[in-house]
């Protein structure tokens, strides 16, 4: 066999194998993008809906405003938290919505004026369930979920 053929063949040879590492490459690339997409969408997913109310002549009324409700909830005056509460009542970082084992968990965080559960100050972190009013200062919130 004559030397140029034999280069041609080790070249075409060569150019096939860096095509295919260059396919494997990208076909790996491709699912890593894909499953970091499923797991951001799963992040996302909202499990229910925190109803904004006003009292109203001692009635609980909703204003319209909704916030998601998200596996890690958090309430507060600082705006890091999932539901900003614009009153100086609130703590920075005043109570914690907590998805665990199945369960809706709130927890106060050691906030100043303390956070209410249907009217009962809590003091550890309780379970909640569809229906149950988180009272915040002169905010409330009832819970919906799905």
């Amino acid at each position: 066999m004559e030397p140029e053929i034999l280069l041609l063949i080790l070249r075409m040879v060569s150019a096939i194998l860096l095509l295919g590492i260059l396919t494997a490459l990208f076909v790996i690339i491709w699912r890593d993008y894909r499953a970091a997409i499923a797991a951001a969408e799963r992040s996302r997913r909202t499990y229910g809906t925190l109803v904004a109310l006003a009292k109203i002549d001692q009635q609980l009324l909703p204003t319209g405003a909704q916030y998601p409700l998200l596996p890690f909830t958090s309430l507060g005056r600082a705006p890091t938290n999932s539901v900003t509460i614009p009153n100086s009542f609130a703590s920075g970082e005043h109570a914690l919505l907590a998805l665990r084992s199945g369960q809706w968990w709130l927890e106060d965080r050691q906030s100043t004026n303390g956070t209410l559960l249907n009217g009962e100050p809590v003091t550890v972190p309780v379970i909640v369930t569809d229906g149950d009013i988180i009272g915040i200062g002169n905010h409330y919130f009832r819970i919906h979920l799905e």
